[in-house]
């Protein structure tokens, strides 16, 4: 990790003193966790969160389509001549 210094109010700091008291955990950790999603909201998901989702949904669909995984191209192609 890269240490980094940063400037913050004097209500932010009270603010974030309570909250890592209460959830038992150090206000830099904290940080770090409101960058991450700060910057996730902005430019979204990395790849590999993007492949993690794309794996966790794996076999979770039921299109009752017993040959869908070897014949989709067919389906794909048959679904646009529609």
């Amino acid at each position: 990790m890269i240490r980094m210094q940063i400037q913050f109010t004097e209500e932010q700091v009270r603010v974030l003193r309570r909250r890592a008291a209460a959830d038992e955990r150090a206000i830099a950790d904290l940080v770090r966790e409101a960058v991450d999603r700060s910057l996730t909201e902005r430019v979204g998901p990395s790849r590999a969160e993007l492949r993690r989702r794309a794996r966790e949904v794996i076999g979770t669909f039921d299109f009752g389509v017993p040959d869908l995984a070897e014949r989709h191209d067919r389906y794909l192609g048959d679904a646009f001549d529609s």
